[in-house]
């Protein structure tokens, strides 16, 4: 990743910007999506029972909290999935892969131009979240919520880290897809294999303190990193414009 031009970089992430603003389907995907993602976690916060015990009710709200890491894990992976065989669909792949810019820095700047919406959407939602529980929720329940303060900081700290993985992994079946539908569904499919440590969490498993969310969280920047080196790996220029291997 050394020497990589950031003009280059920021030339692609407003490209694909000016795209999405472009297609108003992805736009309201992308806005409807989070909404969604909503709906269970409110409801099961304002169905707790204030009545029930300490340890019971925190234990009760871990897992709504930490449900909303599905939004930056899976809204990114259709986006990042379609970053690469979409442009080689429309025919805008060729021209932009005739240029000098590099396969690192056409990766990151596709990865940030997906990261940068995913997480603009995914705080606002855990925004909305939070100002539900307190305008709304029973003031019981409220407190309990914003006390646990280990679950809150799991749910921002991670929240990118998980957008990273979806983003890598649907990149990389975007690389070697011949068609968008089937590389969307592939990258929701592997978007979820990081759900499972959410669930160990949510669950009670493992004890959702901060240092678990540090640990946790270094774990799956060492993962996304490697695996974005991965995808580097795998794309070959004259495959991709031709469909042949490079020799």
């Amino acid at each position: 990743m050394m020497g990589l031009d950031a003009t280059r970089v920021r030339a692609v992430v407003h490209k694909e910007l000016r795209d999405f603003r472009r297609k108003r389907s992805i736009v309201v995907t992308m806005c409807v999506l989070p909404l969604l993602f909503l709906v269970e976690p409110v409801i099961t916060i304002f169905l707790v029972t204030p009545s029930t015990s300490g340890a019971a009710l925190q234990k009760s709200l871990i897992l709504p909290i930490l449900y909303l890491l599905l939004m930056p894990t899976i809204m990114p992976s259709t986006l990042a999935a379609y970053s690469v065989v979409g442009e080689r669909e429309q025919g805008t792949l060729e021209p932009l892969l005739t240029t000098p810019i590099r396969q690192q820095e056409f990766l990151l700047g596709k990865a940030t131009s997906v990261m940068i919406p995913t997480l603009a959407l995914s705080y606002a939602a855990f925004t909305l979240f939070f100002a539900a529980v307190r305008l709304v929720a029973n003031p019981v329940v409220a407190s309990a919520v914003f006390h646990d303060s280990p679950t809150i900081f799991a749910l921002f700290l991670l929240a990118p880290l998980m957008a990273g993985w979806g983003i890598v992994v649907g990149m990389a079946v975007s690389v070697r897809a011949t068609e968008v539908r089937v590389a969307q569904q592939l990258g929701v499919l592997a978007s979820f294999p990081p759900v499972v440590g959410i669930i160990l969490l949510a669950v009670g498993v493992v004890s959702p303190t901060v240092l678990v969310a540090l640990a946790f969280a270094v774990g799956l920047l060492v993962v996304d990193v490697l695996l974005l080196r991965f995808v580097s790996g795998m794309f070959d220029r004259e495959r991709l414009v031709t469909g042949a291997k490079a020799v």
